[in-house]
């Protein structure tokens, strides 16, 4: 993700102004984000919370993948949509929003349900993907197309009162750590989810491709970060290559550090 080489407006010195004076981003990690394709691939509890920091942030283009519509059990979490935004595509009223919010950068809406024909060619044109659904088929299709492109990955999940956020990058992926669909596997609708959880973790999601776009930092590349918000405690563990993955055992292991 090479800097822009657009010189900023008045309105955007000014919007960005807090990034601008923070070491880490400055002017050209700003440009960097100005130049940067993101693609959130779930526009629910994590994509929602997500695509408005990356918006805020001034992430040039924000493609966002969901076929679904907004309704009414939604709004406990998802906090992109108003009550008026039920019955409508979540794509189309996350465009309104997140436009409305910053209009200096691109909304690419797409109301699409990914399977294996279409999955490569929605990624394709974006540097980083954000994974945020919450059912494994997509977790799995996504995370593919992912290495097959070698594109970076960062996913996020929830359920009750427990968030994961994980950033895969090459070896070891996705798979290695979700090996196949666990038996029973539960959902937000059927165990539930406090709402403020998605907006920790797809925060976090939007920190960690934040700090990936501007090379900040370390991100959490090849580690995954458990949050307990019951006992209000976070840990780190490593993630390891599994040498018979199916989708990245062939991949050259990722580099200490990301």
């Amino acid at each position: 993700m090479s800097p822009s080489r657009e010189p900023f407006s008045d309105s955007e010195i000014e919007r960005y102004a807090r990034h601008l004076v923070l070491r880490e981003v400055g002017g050209q990690g700003q440009q960097r984000l100005k130049a940067a394709k993101v693609l959130i691939v779930g526009a629910g509890g994590l994509g929602a919370p997500a695509a408005l920091y990356l918006a805020a942030a001034g992430v040039g283009v924000i493609g966002m993948v969901d076929a679904d519509v907004v309704s009414l059990s939604n709004l406990q979490r998802q906090v992109l949509y108003t009550t008026r935004d039920i019955g409508q595509l979540k794509v189309g009223a996350a465009s309104e929003a997140l436009q409305a919010l910053n209009p200096e950068v691109q909304i690419e809406a797409h109301a699409l349900a990914l399977d294996a024909a279409n999955v490569a060619g929605a990624i394709a044109g974006y540097d980083l993907v954000l994974d945020g659904t919450d059912n494994f088929e997509t977790r799995f299709l996504v995370n593919a197309a992912c290495v097959e492109a070698g594109k970076p990955l960062i996913s996020g999940a929830i359920e009750r009162w427990t968030g994961q956020v994980a950033v895969f990058d090459g070896r070891p992926c996705y798979r290695c750590l979700v090996p196949e669909i666990p038996p029973g596997a539960e959902t937000c609708q059927t165990v539930g989810v406090v709402g403020a959880l998605a907006g920790v973790i797809g925060s976090m999601m939007a920190l960690e491709a934040i700090k990936r776009i501007v090379g900040a930092g370390a991100d959490l590349s090849g580690r995954l970060l458990i949050y307990d918000a019951l006992a209000a405690e976070t840990r780190t563990v490593r993630l390891t290559a599994d040498p018979d993955c199916p989708v990245c055992g062939a991949a050259p292991p990722l580099s200490e550090g990301g």
